[in-house]
């Protein structure tokens, strides 16, 4: 059994050594005529919650919620996201409504008509950083900062070539968290002879251009983790990453579980169909 998984492992390997092979010729690059973006594919990471059995690190996601409330919270909401979808990650809800209780909601109308403000409660969406659209794109050079809510799954470039004819043989999905860790660690020095607008920055596998109006949003030391891990851009980039892809599906980890369990029962269920018609037909005579 275990030489015949071995064998499947190996295959499953080769086939994507040809595919990515097919991608990086497929794949345009930055030399050629007509520019495609982004400019480099994404690059593959490791993530917990990847492939059949996937499911979610609560230490990484609470790290990730961490670098949005500190870093990308300042420019980003989480429209889709309330409070109390926090207690899914761990946290007591006590804690979640003194976390709530930090921000201000506009309510009403009251009895007179007139809208108020109040406290954040845990069935309260997170509170948008900029009072409307046009106070955000004023902030930030003339560019909106794109709500991060579905991020994971709206940011999610193909790898290129016949890639996706592995992904679906392996049940790869996470090209989104990919774009973003590759986004976030990308940041780079403008190639010579490449003009760059005053106000942007070069990144090669940013999806909507050869710059972006974001500036570095990480670097080393940035956050204290109180559980050892790196304090680098590298690990910032994966929690953060991974924190997005939950807030785009909290119920991806169940929805796998549950996806096993059907798959298992069908396979049982064929077994027993085959077998019962083995059993009625096995003294039948055929013409």
């Amino acid at each position: 059994m275990i030489r015949f998984f071995s064998k499947i492992s190996l295959s499953i390997f080769a086939f994507e050594v040809i595919i990515t092979l097919f991608s990086v010729v497929a794949y345009p690059s930055e030399q050629d005529s007509t520019l495609h973006y982004p400019l480099k594919i994404p690059v593959k990471q490791e993530w917990s919650f990847s492939g059949l059995f996937g499911k979610w690190d609560q230490g990484q996601l609470q790290r990730g919620f961490k670098i949005y409330v500190e870093v990308c919270g300042a420019c980003h909401s989480l429209d889709l996201v309330s409070y109390r979808n926090l207690e899914q990650l761990g946290y007591s809800e006590a804690q979640v409504k003194e976390f709530a209780s930090e921000y201000t909601v506009v309510d009403g109308p009251n009895d007179d008509g007139e809208m108020f403000d109040r406290s954040a409660q845990p069935s309260d969406f997170f509170s948008s950083p900029y009072e409307n659209k046009k106070a955000a794109i004023s902030s930030n050079n003339g560019a909106l900062p794109p709500d991060m809510s579905l991020l994971a799954k709206a940011r999610a470039p193909s790898r290129g070539g016949l890639s996706f004819i592995l992904d679906l043989f392996t049940i790869y999905a996470e090209h989104g968290p990919d774009y973003i860790y590759s986004l976030l660690t990308g940041y780079q020095d403008a190639p010579e002879g490449t003009n760059i607008d005053e106000n942007l920055y070069y990144n090669p596998y940013y999806i909507g251009g050869d710059a972006l109006a974001m500036a570095p949003p990480l670097y080393d030391q940035l956050i204290s983790y109180d559980d050892g891990m790196p304090e680098t851009v590298d690990q910032y980039a994966k929690d953060i990453s991974a924190f997005l892809m939950w807030t785009a599906e909290p119920g991806l980890a169940a929805r796998k579980q549950r996806g096993f369990v059907v798959i298992l029962f069908l396979m049982t269920f064929a077994g027993l169909v085959y077998y019962t018609k083995k059993r009625i037909w096995s003294n039948v005579v055929h013409c």
